[in-house]
């Protein structure tokens, strides 16, 4: 049977391949900065999430997908800081059952990786510099980051294997859903910078 570190490497080879092969082309240049958001997400895999969590920042972003990637970095990074401060708030409450209580930890512990990674991301993108080869391995370092965390919130939910509590997993599943997505929605966004690099990026 293959080891949990085996299996976490074949889930980081796998996301990094779709979202390698799958990145969203650019869409025209629309009127208006909130359009340029609408039809960027329309290329991701959750397009009404995308443009839900993004259409604030749209004079921020104003119609350049790197100002886009990096809203979107930050957006994860902040989604996942919040649904981490709120995992480990369960693990204070009501002494769960120890089988809970172990992937409770776990999954803080895993969480807070990804925010390591994720905060890498947010250090890369605001260094970015050259263009070409140059550009091109800068973005694939944030990738490489996204993609890593992206695994890892995939595995925090693992250890609820067994876990009697329905309410509770249903909880946890659905809030790290929705980390995992806006996290799915900054990978597609780097990979199409990644796709398209060569000019210098502001």
């Amino acid at each position: 049977m293959p080891s949990m570190r085996s299996l976490r490497l074949i889930n980081f080879v796998t996301i990094l391949s779709l979202f390698l092969t799958a990145a969203p082309a650019p869409a025209p240049a629309p009127a208006s900065n909130a359009e340029f958001i609408r039809a960027n997400c329309e290329h991701t895999l959750h397009p009404k999430v995308c443009y839900q969590s993004l259409k604030p920042y749209a004079n921020v972003v104003k119609k350049e997908l790197y100002r886009l990637a990096k809203v979107s970095i930050g957006l994860s990074l902040t989604r996942n800081k919040f649904i981490s401060s709120y995992v480990e708030n369960l693990t204070r409450q009501a002494q769960p059952e120890p089988r809970a209580a172990e992937a409770l930890s776990d999954c803080v512990s895993m969480l807070g990786i990804v925010e390591r990674d994720m905060q890498n991301s947010v250090k890369q993108m605001q260094q970015l510099t050259g263009t070409g080869e140059e550009l091109r391995y800068q973005l694939d370092n944030v990738l490489t980051w996204i993609t890593a965390a992206r695994t890892w919130q995939e595995d925090c939910t693992d250890g609820f294997e067994g876990v009697s509590n329905t309410a509770l997993k249903a909880d946890v599943f659905g809030r790290v859903e929705q980390a995992k997505n806006v996290t799915d929605i900054a990978l597609d966004f780097v990979a199409a910078l990644v796709d398209k690099a060569g000019p210098v990026l502001p």
